[in-house]
């Protein structure tokens, strides 16, 4: 029921549990006899839920991640050495989780990280459905039943082509912005909102002609000359300096930063295990990413 309610599509549900597609539909009949309610309309074009059918798939979801919290404390005999379906926002991901995975392996080799990338609002739903355990997400997280930890903060650099004036300057004033055409990704990611502010206070020109659905594309658009960009330190540190598409430079006084943490559900049987991996990343990072500034004291004692 619960994957059919997130899919709505009866072949991807079968598909993602395992089972096939009769079985699946033979199954969900038989949850409606039981409980005597029609939880699902059925056509050849689509899949509903019922409203009682969609309040009671909520419930599910909520008895499955109990269900997955018992099936963990009973069968962890040591920290960090199961499987931690992790989130991570689409703007992070790629760019973060290089840095630690070979050393979180070697250190912790039974330790295994699904990971699912995706929109900030659609990882809470799912870290809060149970269908994720953690998150690596921009803090704050304004949601109820939420656990958040600081990891570091991550500096946006200004990103602009080869001959843009300002690339002549190893720092640039925040003055200098004013009136510059500033891209970003599409609304719905954090760092949209969070450049947004900036060029409102820099008086820049935040474009909604050009929205970016990446970083790289971002980036690919600054060097055809669209504009300049913000853009995150570990993203800079990973593509801008690999190739020579595009130029950056630090924002002059107090530069702007975005702050990452990782994120956990209120009274998870996981909560040791979690702030534990939140002290070894923050060591591994202090070795591994001098461009940030680590908010996390590190491995405890």
């Amino acid at each position: 029921l619960t994957a059919v309610a997130e899919t709505l599509h009866f072949r991807r549900a079968a598909e993602s549990v395992n089972v096939t597609q009769p079985t699946l539909s033979a199954q969900l009949k038989e949850m409606e006899r039981r409980l005597g309610v029609q939880l699902v309309e059925r056509s050849r074009s689509r899949v509903i839920l019922t409203p009682i059918g969609r309040e009671i798939a909520e419930r599910a979801r909520r008895v499955l991640r109990d269900v997955e919290d018992i099936r963990d404390l009973a069968r962890r005999t040591q920290p960090l050495a199961s499987t931690i379906r992790t989130g991570v926002v689409l703007s992070l991901g790629s760019y973060l989780l290089p840095l630690i995975l070979r050393d979180l392996h070697e250190s912790h080799p039974d330790l295994k990280l699904y990971v699912r990338e995706a929109l900030p609002e659609n990882l809470l739903d799912r870290l809060e459905s149970g269908a994720l355990d953690l998150l690596f997400y921009p803090l704050p997280v304004d949601r109820q039943d939420i656990v958040t930890i600081p990891l570091f903060s991550e500096p946006l650099r200004v990103v602009m082509p080869h001959e843009h004036p300002l690339a002549q300057m190893p720092a640039i004033p925040p003055g200098k912005l004013k009136g510059e055409t500033i891209l970003t990704l599409e609304p719905g990611h954090r760092l949209y909102d969070q450049v947004k502010s900036l060029s409102d206070a820099y008086e820049a020109n935040l474009s909604h002609d050009y929205e970016g659905t990446s970083l790289d594309t971002i980036r690919q658009m600054v060097a055809m000359g669209l504009g300049l960009s913000l853009l995150p330190a570990l993203y800079v540190r990973s593509e801008v300096a690999r190739e020579d598409l595009v130029v950056d430079r630090p924002i002059k006084g107090a530069e702007p930063a975005r702050l990452i943490g990782m994120v956990w559900r209120r009274g998870t049987s996981r909560h040791d295990e979690f702030e534990q991996l939140a002290g070894i990343v923050a060591g591994i990072l202090k070795r591994t990413a001098p461009e940030i500034d680590l908010r996390h004291p590190g491995p405890r004692p």
